[in-house]
């Protein structure tokens, strides 16, 4: 996959009087090798800033419905707070999924009560190290789209 931007891959679903199947056949999972569930609290709603210089993400609302705002990084060490970001929603009506390639940190928000965010990984655990932090309010927010 190893795109260069984050971009949703577009699921669909289809009701009918059995119910409903969301799907994504554009998808493929050949890559992930871990995936986990992140579910922020009612009271802090936003996780973030997190990222990889090497891992490639892949996420789906699972319940509810999120903001992923991206921003590629100019230095790990010592990045630039005033980077562009570029903000997708992703929700549980179809199963979209937001791909994130290495070299980019994120920060989710949780837009419903509830909500449940799967994230896929192309690394185990402990398999590099690899995890970025900054603190919520390094970046400032400036839009790219």
């Amino acid at each position: 996959m190893m795109q260069e931007s984050p971009f949703i891959i577009e699921g669909a679903c289809y009701r009918d009087d059995r119910g409903e199947l969301r799907y994504n056949n554009a998808f493929d999972a050949s890559p992930v090798k871990r995936l986990y569930l992140i579910q922020n609290s009612e009271s802090n709603p936003v996780r973030g800033w997190q990222g990889h210089r090497v891992e490639q993400r892949w996420f789906i609302a699972v319940v509810g419905a999120f903001a992923i705002n991206a921003i590629k990084v100019d230095n790990w060490d010592n990045p630039s707070n005033s980077l562009l970001s570029d903000t997708f929603s992703i929700n549980q009506e179809s199963l979209d999924i937001l791909y994130v390639p290495p070299g980019y940190i994120t920060k989710i928000h949780s837009l419903e009560k509830g909500s449940v965010l799967l994230a896929m990984s192309d690394y185990l655990l402990g398999e590099i190290k690899d995890e970025y932090r900054f603190p919520p309010d390094y970046f400032t927010v400036n839009s790219s789209k």
